[in-house]
């Protein structure tokens, strides 16, 4: 298969609920191997931490998984590997990113989770996982809890045999 095909593999998978978001990220999580990369992308309250959460419980951690709006980056210790989670919601440019920590867990020996990233995707490198997670509000009534559609699209070859795999495993 060709690189073009390679990169070109996507599937979503919609959950009804926070148990739901967060066993897909549990899901997820089982298949991350050391360098793996996820750009989780969402509105505010769309389900991003909960699908981490899912992440990390499948590496092994045990500690509370909260969103590093204020910290930039948590890092999880886990019993497979450690879990680099950052929330890039509070920078405004890519000069920003040096002072993170980010580089040096893309090199890392754990998978980082990188909430708000879609605007430094040209930094991330070319092998990452686009994570795209929206509330479907429309198909409740007000007030209730919405199903949130969770789309995976893959840049790179790696990204592309995690997404082929998950597709496989959510079918």
């Amino acid at each position: 298969m060709s690189d073009v095909e390679e990169k070109s593999v996507a599937c979503e998978v919609v959950t009804h609920s926070t148990e739901e978001t967060i066993a897909c990220g549990r899901t997820v999580g089982g298949l991350l191997e050391e360098g793996d990369v996820l750009v989780l992308t969402g509105d505010l309250g769309a389900g991003k931490t909960q699908f981490t959460k899912g992440i990390a419980a499948a590496l092994g951690v045990v500690d509370d998984v909260c969103s590093p709006t204020f910290n930039i980056q948590m890092v999880y210790e886990g019993e497979r590997m450690p879990l680099y989670h950052f929330d890039l919601y509070r920078l405004d440019g890519a000069d920003e990113l040096e002072d993170t920590g980010l580089f040096d867990a893309l090199d890392g020996d754990g998978a980082c989770v990188i909430e708000w990233g879609e605007q430094f995707l040209d930094q991330l490198g070319d092998d990452l996982v686009r994570v795209t997670i929206t509330r479907l509000d429309d198909e409740v009534a007000p007030g209730e809890e919405p199903p949130r559609r969770v789309a995976f699209a893959a840049c790179g070859n790696r990204a592309a045999r995690l997404v082929r795999t998950l597709a496989d495993d959510i079918s």
